[in-house]
């Protein structure tokens, strides 16, 4: 395997110039101690008190982890709907990341990915859908994430952009920047995961 490598990389296995990797149980770590600072359930807790803050019922569902983001925004929209049976103002919150097999090479990432599959099931319903990365990055566009409510395919019909077309090739930032729904932060430096908001009203 090491021959694979360019020569530059070759040599440093060649020389055992690189260190192993400390074992738990090495001198180093008998006076290292760690504590978490921020994580996905923080940055969930501060949207959760700023949507009641906004007066809707909140709910969190972080279930969908690591799911495709399809599959992921089906089982969403159900409970948002299961949710706003039972109150007037709805919101469904949901951490960690998702999943995309891209199968052409286009502009985006997956919570542009989620909030365009998601533009499409909710056209013309009182429904808006945000999906971002708290790092500032989503796939190779230079958007954290996007927006979606029920306007985005009408709203891109008016625009000439194909809602379908762009979810199908996995090019869904030019679409958003069509819109103007793009979200873009540039790099925050931190990554704490990321987030969907998921409003009824």
């Amino acid at each position: 395997m090491v021959d694979q490598f360019p020569s530059s990389v070759r040599e440093l296995f060649t020389r055992d110039a690189l260190e192993e990797t400390p074992n738990p149980d090495d001198p180093a770590f008998v006076r290292a101690r760690w504590w978490t600072v921020l994580s996905n359930s923080a940055l969930v807790d501060v949207a959760k008190c700023e949507a009641e803050r906004q007066g809707f019922t909140v709910e969190i569902d972080n279930s969908c982890d690591d799911w495709d983001y399809a599959k992921a925004a089906d089982y969403l929209l159900q409970r948002l709907a299961e949710v706003r049976q039972r109150h007037e103002r709805a919101c469904l919150l949901s951490g960690g990341e998702l999943t995309v097999q891209v199968a052409k090479p286009g502009t985006g990432g997956r919570n542009q990915q989620f909030a365009l599959y998601c533009g499409e099931r909710i056209a013309g319903r009182n429904i808006c859908v945000l999906s971002a990365g708290s790092d500032g990055i989503d796939g190779n566009s230079p958007a954290a994430g996007a927006i979606a409510d029920g306007t985005t395919l009408e709203r891109g019909k008016t625009r000439g952009v194909d809602a379908s077309a762009h979810l199908r090739s996995f090019n869904a930032f030019p679409f958003f920047e069509a819109l103007g729904d793009a979200i873009v932060t540039g790099p925050t430096g931190n990554n704490l995961r990321d987030l969907r908001i998921l409003l009824a009203y």
